[in-house]
């Protein structure tokens, strides 16, 4: 396995102290993992990950595991590229893409993060585990503590839909219900980890999740013969995803095993569209977003811990920030299923409206590769 270390995504300031990592301790700004890429060759990585079983973690290199160290998994990722042939044709000559994550074990993306960081949890010693979650992250953790054999509680919001308790409970999670928002159960996840000792797997307040959901694009440049797409499209709540394809663009560049970067667009609601809002007055930091009114539930986050990397990430790209509305998100995720057979989320279904209003403005064009993001399945809610 490959060395890493970890380095501020704000400050800079760079530790070796790897084990149980949070936050920055000069800034308190999110952690990123730094590999030795210097180490590495290109050819003989490929060849490793062409040689080893499907999943995610036949990319381990690029991973967060130590030598003799094994990943707690449940089979995640090598989800489909689908072509979207007949919705394409609606953007005039643009090739369109999703990378179906609702093919996962738990019915999202969010089990790539999860895999990750409780593998990293479990390895560092954590005694138990705690996330704030809208829906699918804390389906995903309850699957993969229970795949590891540790406790878990995860804090909702009153009112998630009637499935996402459901899954929660199945996997044997102790679930809480906070009358409030996702903000109110990462205090409360905060509060509770600091009294239990649990440790806090909170969106960017750990730092590998974002290794774990960066192999999405590993698996769309390997799936393109490592040509990077034009550009992607994401739903962008806490903005994980966003950040960690960018992240991995840059690992494989420095590596010489991909070619081109792609334009960075993230789609919110516009009933919750900090990103937006700050990408339009060109702000470095998103303010949170007052009184959040969104069906979309892994889109109601009213301020991002990332919302810096995100904005750079958009910035650097060369892309940007489009919001829709609930309506246009449900007949994008109607689109997708009955004219591609695709069982994509509200959210999935958000980055098609996003498509069609970037296609309308000319900002993605004739001739390019676009892939939008499915985040999950239509009946993960």
């Amino acid at each position: 396995m490959t060395a890493f270390h970890l380095e501020c995504g704000g400050c800079g300031n760079v530790t070796q102290a790897v084990t149980g990592a949070t936050v920055c301790g000069d800034c308190g700004r999110p952690l990123l993992v730094r590999y030795s890429l210097g180490e590495m060759d290109a050819a003989s990585v490929t060849a490793a990950w062409s040689r080893r079983r499907p999943g995610m973690w036949r990319f381990r290199e690029l991973l967060p595991l130590r030598d003799g160290e094994e990943p707690i998994t449940l089979g995640e990722g090598d989800t489909p590229l689908l072509s979207l042939n007949r919705l394409g044709t609606e953007l005039e000559g643009v090739r369109l893409l999703v990378k179906d994550e609702g093919r996962n074990p738990t019915g999202s993306f969010k089990d790539r993060g999860l895999s990750a960081a409780v593998t990293r949890a479990v390895h560092d010693g954590a005694p138990a585990l705690v996330i704030p979650s809208a829906g699918n992250a804390g389906a995903a953790l309850a699957a993969y503590a229970a795949r590891a054999g540790i406790r878990c509680r995860v804090y909702v919001p009153e009112g998630i839909p009637d499935g996402v308790e459901r899954r929660c409970r199945a996997y044997g999670a102790e679930l809480i219900a906070v009358r409030g928002l996702i903000t109110d159960c990462g205090r409360l996840a905060d509060e509770y980890a600091t009294a239990s000792g649990a440790f806090d797997l909170s969106t960017l307040k750990e730092p590998y999740r974002i290794e774990g959901k960066k192999t999405m694009m590993l698996e769309i440049a390997r799936a393109l013969g490592w040509q990077a797409p034009d550009a992607i499209v994401y739903p962008t709540g806490g903005g994980t995803g966003l950040i960690a394809s960018w992240k991995v663009i840059h690992e494989l560049a420095q590596l010489g095993m991909v070619e081109g970067r792609p334009r960075c667009y993230a789609v919110q609601a516009d009933g919750c569209a900090p990103i937006v809002r700050a990408w339009k007055g060109e702000l470095d930091e998103a303010p949170e977003w007052k009184e959040p009114e969104t069906r979309a539930w892994g889109l109601r986050v009213p301020r991002a811990r990332g919302d810096f990397l995100i904005l750079s990430a958009l910035r650097e790209s060369g892309g940007g920030a489009v919001a829709v509305s609930d309506a246009e998100m449900e007949a994008g995720a109607d689109d997708l299923a009955r004219q591609e057979g695709v069982n994509a989320s509200i959210e999935g279904g958000a980055t098609l409206a996003a498509a069609r209003s970037l296609a309308s403005t000319g900002e993605i064009r004739a001739g390019e590769t676009v892939v939008l993001f499915n985040t999950g399945h239509m009946l993960t809610y």
